[in-house]
């Protein structure tokens, strides 16, 4: 047990005894920093890089308010996509283990039928994608009069024109004195001013990375001319230990990108937004088994994705400086190491600066000679 966490100390049994089990040592910032407030009953505003704990630090002290005797759903988690709605619940379905509490997933293009099923079953807490959400609701499948708390993790994202309306609708649906966490890599003032006019007197966290965590990170970058790029990355294929989430910035350079490495004979895993549900879990799968080297995708594609211990993440175009946090944190998640390569031109070379000084990233200009990656 953790002697600098109250919140693990007192904890009811079923957590404190998952969490021995876990191999965790220490929480990380963003799980200390919330979990009293969370038990207090107070609204939480929460901006944490990507790989820090984000979801353990509201799942923990949302298990430890439940009540396991009461047959109503008490905690909802809204998620932009299945992949993340999944992820929660696999989560969520982990950390339960040893208590009575129920769990349940609802996510868009399943079987409604057997999604109403699952609410049969009387569970505590569901995880969700919004539509499937609001139209449980609006068949009055689901009751969320009872409901005590509501998670929206990428904040951000569910504060799209996609998606707003459909939160703002869920959230009407509860009672007035519910409790709102919303947990985002990235916050923008504009979606921060409107989570004020959604919250009640919130309590606003702002998690940096520590230095440790952001010295297990590399930030390096290549120069080379917009054409060498696909070449670059054949050679990178050919690495030893070399496994990297590519993210090339839309479908048509993913589909070029993906056309000229196989010609070169070099194994690519693709995913984009149009992939279907098993074809992307099979791809993963793939990935993570190690039957080829580099996975490219699109920044839509690869939200909520969560790659164990993977090693590399690349970058072939620049993106903006929200983009580069949430690519970056695919890589160094919960404080493994992990490396970040930037290929840029010349003219983007001057541009990737001034993005590492706005971020404070230490960035470490790199070349690929007789095989190797050598440091400049």
């Amino acid at each position: 047990m953790t002697d600098r966490w109250p919140f693990l100390n007192k904890a009811k049994p079923f957590i404190q005894e998952n969490w021995k089990a876990s191999g965790f040592v220490e929480p990380t910032d963003v799980q200390k920093s919330a979990a009293g407030l969370i038990l207090e009953g107070r609204d939480v505003i929460a901006e944490s890089p990507t790989g820090t704990g984000k979801t353990l630090a509201y799942v923990l002290p949302l298990l430890e308010k439940l009540q396991p005797d009461q047959k109503h759903v008490q905690a909802v988690i809204l998620a932009p996509s299945r992949e993340l709605v999944m992820q929660i619940f696999d989560v969520v379905t982990e950390w339960k283990k040893g208590s009575e509490i129920r769990a349940a997933s609802f996510i868009g293009g399943a079987n409604i039928k057997k999604q109403q099923e699952k609410l049969k079953k009387h569970p505590h807490i569901i995880a969700g994608t919004p539509g499937r959400v609001l139209e449980l609701i609006k068949t009055k499948k689901l009751k969320m009069h009872e409901v005590k708390t509501i998670v929206l993790d990428e904040t951000d994202h569910l504060l799209t024109p996609e998606h707003r309306g459909t939160i703002q609708n869920i959230i009407k649906s509860t009672l007035r004195d519910r409790q709102l966490l919303c947990f985002s890599a990235t916050l923008k003032e504009e979606a921060e001013r409107e989570l004020r006019t959604m919250t009640k007197e919130a309590e606003l966290l702002k998690i940096k990375r520590t230095s440790e965590e952001s010295a297990k990170i590399k930030h390096q970058y290549l120069v080379c001319d917009q054409r060498d790029k696909i070449k670059i990355l054949q050679k990178f294929s050919r690495l030893d230990g070399m496994q990297a989430l590519v993210f090339v910035k839309d479908i048509g350079n993913l589909s070029v990108y993906a056309e000229k490495l196989d010609f070169h004979h070099v194994d690519v895993g693709v995913l984009h937004s149009e992939a279907k549900k098993i074809e992307r879990a099979k791809i993963l799968q793939a990935f993570e088994a190690g039957e080829f080297t580099l996975l490219l995708a699109t920044d839509i594609a690869a939200r909520g994705i969560d790659i164990q211990n993977l090693p590399y993440v690349i970058h072939t175009d620049l993106p903006n400086e929200e983009g580069y946090i949430h690519r970056s944190g695919r890589t160094g998640r919960a404080g493994s190491e992990g490396t970040v390569i930037s290929l840029v031109t010349r003219g983007e070379e001057e541009r990737l600066k001034k993005l590492a000084k706005k971020l404070g990233i230490r960035l470490q200009r790199i070349v690929y000679e007789r095989g190797r990656i050598i440091e400049k």
